[in-house]
């Protein structure tokens, strides 16, 4: 891992609980650089996760496609933050989620089962790794909340809070799945904001 990027994924691990100099060492030693192509997925729904990554560079889309074939968006990652099929990763079960490439991306990554063998040696990693999924968990509440609870507009202006600069960089199509709406009513809401 280059010096940059160790910078990065340290101060990224760090925000959420302090890592001791010798676990940052045999954790970060298991990351190895992966790219993904604009329409590459780094998991796919059916396939059993294996692998967890950091995104050090890119936009990774996260969404479900029904049997009939529609996709929705779950959730957009934006770099530096970690990604996988953490459910299937948990369960060891086959992921529900797609993992596809908005961008060129580079991505470390890691075996899960590597990273779990670290624990029982180095608990600063567990508890990272513990502090990381209450984290992913309160926002995928927050999220489910928002979808429930608040119109289109509200999530809308949420989302251009959460993802400042998102909106420039992918299709409109993409924003409207993620809000649950469809890109004319899209177009309406960002019509009548840009109007206000």
């Amino acid at each position: 891992m280059h010096n940059t990027t160790m910078i990065v994924f340290k101060k990224f691990l760090n925000d959420f609980s302090s890592v001791s100099t010798e676990s940052w060492n045999k954790f970060s030693v298991l990351f190895e650089p992966r790219t993904l192509k604009k329409g590459d997925y780094f998991i796919s729904e059916g396939k059993i996760a294996k692998e967890i990554g950091f995104l050090e560079d890119g936009i990774i889309r996260v969404f479900y496609r029904n049997d009939k074939g529609v996709e929705y968006n779950k959730h957009f990652f934006l770099n530096p933050c970690l990604i996988g099929g953490y459910a299937s990763l948990i369960t060891n079960k086959p992921s529900n989620i797609n993992q596809q490439a908005l961008s060129s991306c580079t991505i470390w990554v890691a075996k899960y089962a590597d990273l779990q063998s670290l624990y029982s040696t180095f608990p600063d990693i567990e508890r990272i790794a513990r502090i990381l999924a209450e984290y992913y968990f309160v926002q995928k509440e927050q999220r489910e909340i928002e979808l429930v609870l608040l119109d289109a507009e509200k999530r809308y202006l949420i989302f251009q809070k959460q993802f400042p600069e998102l909106e420039q960089k992918i299709p409109q199509y993409h924003i409207a799945s993620y809000l649950g709406i469809t890109p004319t009513q899209l177009s309406r809401i960002r019509k009548k904001l840009s109007l206000g």
